[in-house]
């Protein structure tokens, strides 16, 4: 079976992400991104697959999945019935945590770390008890907090024992890798997109970006982000301009503009629709020193990729948090 491609969004303020997922059962959903990922699964019986290892795992499973190796969870039966089951999973990049080792000495173990994870490494019951255990802080609505948290369980996992998952021929083998070139393509547009976001896009210069017609551009943006090109970078738009109504006190009209809508009533129109407010209540929100309205999306929405995937499924009863 040919994975699946997740595009993990981390967000302009954090350099690391936290998915806080809560759902009756745990689905098959096989797929890969080329981030690491540290998994903790609780109060749930299943099999584990991560690239050709197949096991099965229990309550408090604690794995670190390699870039790009595919790999799913997949359970029909809760250890508390009445509880739902619950996956906290940590994204990172792999050159982010050896640049934290070449500034900060005291990182040093992240590169021990990503070195035992080659194959995907399964820890020891006593690691996942201790993550367990640390959720209030991993789980915390600052971002600063969850960082710390994170930095410290990964450093801490670089000594812990555990179990390589993984044949090393898992990597080569056909569906173990990127689905062709299509997520480089599309990453190529995705950062044409996030340096040009303010400027008018034609779909002609992304598509050169892509070296791909306009037909499979559209095809693949929904195939692997899970939604249109137009709504993706409208989503980008939108939060550029949540980020300037909170910390800036300009016109919204120049806002608008700074965002890459060509006219007020546009940006007004395309606020509503993806925020279900006016820009002038959001800046209110923060005025009164409400919380952020666009982090709160942001912690109850997955990456639209998979999230399209599952709901086409008819995968709907999930309860899920991101940070």
């Amino acid at each position: 079976m040919k994975p699946a491609y997740e595009h993990v969004e981390f967000g302009e303020d954090c350099s690391l992400r936290v998915y806080h997922r809560r759902l009756p059962r745990i689905p098959f959903e096989w797929h890969h991104h080329p981030e690491y990922e540290l998994t903790l699964t609780m109060n749930s019986h299943g099999k584990r697959y991560i690239g050709d290892s197949v096991n099965e795992y229990e309550a408090e499973d604690l794995v670190l999945v390699p870039p790009d190796l595919p790999h799913t969870w997949a359970s029909n039966r809760s250890i508390e019935p009445s509880s739902p089951q619950v996956a906290i999973v940590i994204w990172f990049n792999g050159d982010w945590a050896r640049r934290m080792a070449d500034c900060c000495p005291e990182y040093e173990p992240l590169r021990k770390l990503l070195r035992r994870a080659a194959c995907g490494l399964a820890f020891e019951p006593p690691a996942g008890k201790s993550m367990h255990g640390r959720l209030e802080q991993l789980l915390s609505s600052g971002a600063r907090e969850r960082l710390s948290c994170a930095l410290d369980i990964l450093c801490t996992l670089a000594d812990a024992p555990g179990q390589p998952l993984a044949s090393p021929s898992a990597f080569n083998h056909p569906t173990a890798g990127p689905s062709g070139h299509e997520p480089e393509r599309i990453n190529r547009v995705l950062s044409m997109i996030d340096a040009r976001f303010a400027e008018p896009l034609r779909l002609s210069e992304l598509c050169a970006a892509a070296s791909l017609s306009e037909r499979t551009l559209a095809r693949y943006f929904v195939q692997h982000i899970g939604e249109s090109v137009g709504r993706y970078i409208t989503r980008v738009r939108i939060g550029h301009a949540c980020r300037m109504l909170a910390d800036t006190t300009l016109p919204v009209a120049v806002i608008a503009a700074r965002s890459g809508f060509a006219n007020v009533a546009n940006f007004n129109r395309q606020f509503r629709t993806t925020k279900q407010t006016t820009p002038a209540e959001y800046r209110r929100l923060f005025a009164a020193g409400s919380p952020d309205k666009d982090a709160a999306v942001r912690l109850t929405e997955r990456s639209p990729s998979l999230q399209r995937k599952r709901k086409s499924a008819g995968e709907r009863n999930d309860e899920e948090t991101a940070y």
